[in-house]
């Protein structure tokens, strides 16, 4: 049997090696545009556009990182950002988390149909709808002017709109996933369907909401598209992407900064990944068997 199971090893091996060479080279590419930003937001102003450009001798400078964090308004756009992206991540998680216990748990006349409409709405191109929601926004906000033209309120509004079908698909498998057996049992117990879901229902879907949080948070925080088309001349309530325009110049783009702002921008969801990776992990491979 040793023998054996010392052939499978020797046999598996090069096919192990060349799958881990593949991941590292990979990751490798994946990897390259962050170390490019961030090497070029550390080099000196002459440098990024220099003819002979320099990699691994050059003498980093903070210089643009200075001018970023100088800017008029740097901090007030972190947290506009900060707020949206929490404010989505939150309503997702309620949102999708009930929803994909009713689509799994509850049977229903439409029920198939609905499925299909909300995978239907992840294929529709974000540039077809920019025009009829900046008009959307703009007869809600003479209704509810917190959610209308100008305000945060509309891009929480549409980042939700757009997060929740993807977060509702992944929910759902993690929902299916946990027998009804369970269910049953809790039932025999004394245990109503409102305390099985939350007390009994969500801890076991943990893993499924981390993933659904990060995936939320990344959208709504890089988010620039809609921040530029409903955010027009409040200046107050732009966010950090869409502050980030002011280095983008006709004639002379200041990339330095452009580099030191996308940078601080990753910090947070860098952040975020590095602290629920495991779990973010299990959440992905779940969504998958799901």
């Amino acid at each position: 049997m040793g023998l054996i199971s010392t052939r499978k090893s020797v046999r598996h091996k090069p096919r192990r090696l060349i799958t881990e060479a593949v991941t590292v080279v990979i990751a490798g590419l994946v990897a390259f545009p962050l170390y490019w930003m961030v090497l070029s937001a550390v080099k000196p102003a002459g440098e990024i556009q220099s003819a002979d450009p320099k990699p691994w001798t050059f003498a980093p400078s903070w210089d643009s990182f200075g001018r970023v964090l100088s800017m008029n308004g740097f901090g007030r756009y972190f947290l506009n950002s900060l707020l949206v992206a929490v404010v989505v991540v939150t309503l997702s998680l309620l949102l999708s988390f009930l929803s994909a216990v009713a689509l799994t748990r509850f049977r229903f006349r439409g029920r198939t149909v609905l499925l299909v409409m909300i995978l239907v709405a992840q294929l529709v191109p974000v540039e077809a709808l920019t025009i009829p929601l900046f008009f959307l926004m703009r007869s809600i906000g003479g209704a509810v002017p917190a959610l209308g033209l100008n305000e945060l309120g509309s891009i929480m509004l549409v980042d939700l709109v757009f997060s929740l079908p993807l977060a509702i698909w992944l929910l759902r498998g993690f929902v299916a996933a946990v027998p009804v057996e369970l269910e049953e049992a809790a039932k025999l117990d004394g245990a109503s369907r409102l305390r099985f879901t939350w007390q009994i229902l969500l801890p076991l879907v943990l893993p499924g909401l981390v993933s659904v949080s990060v995936l939320a948070f990344i959208h709504a925080w890089n988010d620039f598209l809609f921040a530029k088309t409903f955010i027009i001349s409040k200046t107050e309530n732009q966010t950090l992407p869409q502050a980030i325009l002011v280095y983008f110049k006709p004639e002379d783009t200041d990339w330095g900064a452009v580099m030191a702002a996308s940078t601080l921008m990753t910090i947070p969801a860098l952040v975020l990944f590095v602290l629920v990776q495991r779990k973010l992990v299990s959440g992905m491979d779940g969504a998958v068997k799901g």
